[in-house]
């Protein structure tokens, strides 16, 4: 009985995960459009031509000095940041989302230059030219979104239909055993673009190398997933033998009894 409640509760437990993603993947897939639309016009923007007073469209080179900066490394909650000093003394706290190539390499009272857009610095430069996007910066946010949609919808819809079968098939071992190979494949695949996105990321690729690596992949999870999936209806992974039943070693033997009450045995004595 125990045994079942278990099993339901992790059919449960998958459905509530695939719901959860499916949510988080279609919500990040309709920020995908806006993010390529705000790329487009960052890329287009002009360079100010004085110094602007408010929040502007246009691009503008700001000198800063750097007062500290800190990767955080090690901590999941805290940004990669750097503290900036204009020159007139004011402080800018400026995010990251990674800490290479600039911030990283960043000292105290070295000298770097902000891309100012709308108000707010999107971009570093260091004195070799090197450049690194703020959190705020517009580009690689759609490859970001697309690359997240992909990993929530696809572990989303893969652990739906496992959690469904699961829950629908519970008392058939074979079925609950498949269903768990298509729950687990799921996680293989979302992780799978996780690993594309970044691989993307570091090597600069465009947005369309993640669907052209990640695809294969996936098609490479799935027919693997078809595959355990029947090995698991067909009984591959159930131990038919029965398990053999413990047996006692045997001790020794008995004495026998001899008429005039005498025995024999390891013990016993002739007269």
């Amino acid at each position: 009985m125990g045994s079942a409640g278990d099993k339901a509760t992790r059919s449960v437990v998958w459905l509530l995960l695939a719901v959860a993603a499916l949510g988080m993947g279609v919500a990040t897939a309709f920020e995908i459009r806006g993010a390529l639309e705000r790329e487009r016009e960052f890329r287009a923007a002009p360079a100010c031509a004085a110094v602007p007073v408010k929040a502007s469209g246009c691009l503008w080179k700001q000198e800063f000095t750097v007062r500290k900066a800190d990767t955080n490394r090690g901590q999941r909650s805290e940004p990669p940041e750097a503290e900036l000093v204009l020159p007139s003394g004011e402080p800018w706290e400026v995010t990251f989302r990674n800490a290479d190539p600039v911030l990283s390499e960043m000292a105290p009272d070295e000298k770097v230059v902000g891309l100012i857009w709308h108000g707010q610095v999107v971009e570093v430069r260091d004195a070799d030219g090197r450049r690194q996007q703020t959190s705020t910066g517009p580009v690689g946010w759609p490859e970001d979104r697309f690359g997240g949609a992909l990993a929530c919808i696809s572990f989303g819809l893969t652990a739906l239909v496992g959690g469904l079968w699961s829950l629908f098939a519970r008392g058939n071992r074979r079925h609950a055993t498949a269903a768990t190979v298509v729950c687990w494949h799921g996680v293989g695949m979302g992780g799978t673009a996780i690993l594309t996105l970044w691989a993307q990321a570091a090597n600069d690729w465009p947005m369309w190398a993640i669907p052209a690596v990640w695809g294969p992949l996936a098609l490479l999870l799935l027919a693997s997933m078809v595959a355990f999936a029947l090995a698991a209806l067909r009984g591959d992974f159930e131990d038919d033998v029965p398990p053999t039943p413990w047996v006692p070693p045997p001790g020794p033997p008995p004495p026998v009894g001899r008429p005039g009450g005498t025995t024999t045995g390891p013990g016993s004595t002739h007269a």
